[in-house]
């Protein structure tokens, strides 16, 4: 693109080689699937001295590949931008890891990621993965689960009464907004990281678990369930100040991809109840996690915190899931989509996951644009609604 233009502060070079032995700082924006054979391949030549780092998503495969092929002469920095593409980085948390660097490098790199405007966490390799496990993982599987059971059931759920209004928009926004994006995204995230792994397999026996609650007709069973992990992850804590709901009526009314109905129409909302039931499985408090929160995760932890912490609409949920049979053939789809997402994050089947992914992607296409417009216009405005909430 830039060959045979006159420029005074680029250089184009034959390859990567030419890259890394005069380079002082690389970064590789690679797939983490890839990391491995692409630093295998230059990693040899980097500059003596230099400071390398990767922004894959998953960074033990990375640091691996660092350590495995760079020269021992060279620092390592790594990074990670959490938030997704087509979001504003300006205060947004960029993860910055001092695998093996002095503290001077260490400066150098967060002065050239300053022009980004991002807050800077600290966090080794281990710690990130984890937390990104924590925060992504669960939700990504609720949500891919979502789109494969509507497509499953040839639903286009905004032309569905019951599936807007709410938190509908909101959970059809963020479905239609993953599967707009790129498969190895969420496939790096799931298959590479050993903890998102084991999560993704809880989240399938919760679901599994709820919905054969709601099949028994177990009432009190599945509400002492449901409370036991609204309590373990809601609970007030000592020192905790969460009086206020991240999301709000009017602002969960506002984004709707059809016309919003009449009257609101009761839902299980199995997949939500699954989360926090997952969350509780494995000990997750995702508010421990607000540090490295982006506004999707706010928007996942938003539509959860509003179901659990509104004790009337939990106890509808309820009493949906065992009197009201309007959702169980979409149930029994969800609860077979999160079982079979599941099962091709455990084979570690990327060609599987692709297949699948890109499958459903096509089927919701045409809606991207739209969705995609009014799910930015959706994150912005629920974020300045708490940056002023903050300021007041």
């Amino acid at each position: 693109m830039l060959r045979g233009k006159q420029t005074s502060n680029i250089s184009i070079l034959p390859n990567g080689h030419f890259v890394s032995r005069s380079s002082d700082w690389i970064m590789y924006s690679v797939e983490a699937r890839n990391i491995d054979a692409v630093v295998a391949s230059y990693g040899p030549s980097t500059k003596m001295g230099a400071i390398v780092g990767g922004q894959t998503s998953t960074k033990a495969p990375e640091i691996e590949a660092f350590e495995r092929h760079l020269p021992s002469d060279v620092e390592i920095v790594s990074c990670h931008s959490l938030h997704g593409p087509g979001v504003n980085p300006k205060g947004q948390p960029l993860v910055i890891i001092p695998h093996r660097a002095k503290e001077s490098s260490v400066q150098l790199v967060e002065r050239i990621l300053s022009c980004l405007e991002s807050k800077f966490v600290p966090l080794s390799a281990e710690k990130h993965d984890r937390i990104t496990a924590d925060t992504q993982a669960v939700t990504h599987a609720a949500f891919l689960s979502m789109g494969t059971a509507w497509q499953a059931n040839n639903q286009f759920p905004w032309e569905i009464p019951r599936y807007l209004g709410g938190i509908e928009n909101v959970k059809i926004n963020l479905t239609l907004r993953i599967y707009s994006n790129k498969w190895h995204v969420y496939a790096g995230l799931a298959i590479l990281n050993p903890s998102a792994r084991a999560q993704i397999r809880q989240y399938a026996e919760s679901v599994t678990e709820l919905y054969k609650l709601m099949l028994g007709g177990d009432r009190k069973e599945l509400r002492d369930r449901i409370y036991a992990a609204r309590a373990a992850v809601f609970g007030k804590r000592e020192g905790d100040e969460r009086e206020e709901l991240l999301l709000e009526d009017e602002l969960l009314d506002r984004f709707s991809l059809g016309d919003k109905p009449a009257q609101r129409v009761r839902n299980n909302h199995l997949s939500l109840l699954s989360i926090v039931d997952c969350w509780w499985k494995l000990g997750i408090v995702p508010y421990d996690h607000m540090i490295c929160s982006t506004p999707l995760f706010r928007l996942w932890l938003g539509i959860t915190e509003y179901v659990y912490r509104n004790e009337e609409l939990l106890e509808e949920c309820i009493e949906t899931a065992i009197d009201d049979q309007s959702f169980r053939a979409d149930d029994l789809e969800f609860c077979f989509a999160a079982r079979d997402w599941s099962e091709r994050v455990s084979l570690g089947h990327m060609d599987a996951y692709r297949e699948k992914f890109e499958k459903i992607q096509k089927y919701f296409e045409p809606r991207f644009p739209e969705a995609t417009k009014l799910g930015n216009e959706m994150i912005r405005t629920i974020e300045e609604n708490l940056n002023s909430r903050k300021q007041s």
